[in-house]
């Protein structure tokens, strides 16, 4: 298959960092991470509880406004090597600023600026959806909902909410999601992966959003199934994550190409890309290994994802513009 101009919905930002890049950091900084990276330099995780604890202690480098510029930058030049034009990446106030609004604006207008650079340079464009994390509680998401409220706008297109979906249950969240709503905010939520289906209903009645951070597990539920195609739900599928995770056991496994079928609106991202040895190149090369789908099945995904993205109606015409020239 050619290279193809990709679109994603579902990337955590500290989560695409680079191994070497927080070692890097770490190095600065003299921060001792701990057994965090493998003999080869990678991170090393078991299981999906071990994989957030990595995650958080590799937060632990990033401590300025001026590292989520330089990880932004590294970020967006790693997507846009892979041919994405268009990314959607979760940013938690909880890491920046410690969900305090007034530092919570230093740390975004660091990201927009690295943003707005790599735009310039490769044209690739970035849009902030701003996430609580799940496990850190409802009080603290509410902190977080603030900061959305006063940092929404063009940019800042939408809110959600990743972390344990074991922790609580989604409505003990509502008001979180509630208060992004009011601001104008578009709504997500990781649901489905470890949760199981039942999270996916739960977050769709108590919630009330329009796309669903993975949502995969939904295909154990055949009325859930029917459900998501009739509300048009879009679902934000990572299927290297999911294997990485070991919620799958191998590519022809994964249900989204089952959930496709069932006329269930799919997408296809990398989530945290170096946990996972992925990247948007190795997810549809895997992808059309698996299941023998052709660049028509691809711009398709790709014209879901542009249709779903919380963006302006604007910047919608253009991607979309793009993916029908690229053709």
């Amino acid at each position: 298959m050619k290279p193809m101009q990709k679109i994603e919905l579902h990337l955590h930002l500290e989560g695409a960092a680079p191994p070497e890049f927080i070692r890097r950091l770490a190095a600065e900084k003299n921060i001792d991470l701990g057994g965090i990276f493998d003999a080869a330099g990678n991170y090393a995780y078991s299981g999906f509880l071990d994989f957030l604890k990595v995650y958080e202690a590799a937060t632990e480098t990033l401590k300025t406004p001026e590292d989520y510029h330089r990880l932004t930058r590294a970020v967006l030049a790693q997507s846009a090597d892979h041919g994405v034009i268009y990314s959607e990446t979760f940013l938690s106030p909880d890491f920046c600023g410690g969900g305090d609004v007034a530092a919570w604006k230093e740390y975004l207008h660091a990201i927009r600026e690295a943003a707005d650079a790599e735009e310039r340079l490769s044209g690739i464009v970035l849009r902030g959806i701003i996430t609580p994390v799940r496990h850190f509680g409802p009080e603290k998401a509410r902190q977080v909902a603030r900061c959305a409220q006063e940092t929404a706008g063009d940019w800042v297109v939408g809110f959600g909410m990743g972390g344990d979906e074991n922790a609580g249950r989604p409505g003990d969240f509502a008001y979180a999601f509630d208060m992004a709503r009011e601001a104008g905010l578009r709504l997500t939520t990781h649901a489905g992966e470890f949760g199981g289906p039942q999270s996916v209903r739960d977050s769709l009645r108590e919630l009330r959003v329009e796309r669903i951070g993975h949502g995969v597990r939904a295909i154990e539920d055949p009325a859930l199934v029917a459900e998501l195609v009739e509300k048009a739900i879009v679902l934000e599928v990572c299927p290297g994550s999911n294997i990485a995770l070991g919620l799958y056991p191998d590519w022809a496994a994964h249900p989204i190409k089952p959930l496709r079928d069932a006329g269930v609106k799919v997408t296809v991202s990398t989530d945290d890309p170096p946990f996972f040895h992925t990247s948007m190149t190795r997810e549809y090369d895997a992808l059309e290994r698996a299941f023998h789908w052709d660049e028509e099945v691809f711009t398709n995904l790709n014209r879901t994802a542009a249709e779903a993205a919380f963006c302006d109606a604007a910047m919608r015409d253009i991607l979309l513009k793009k993916l029908e020239s690229s053709q």
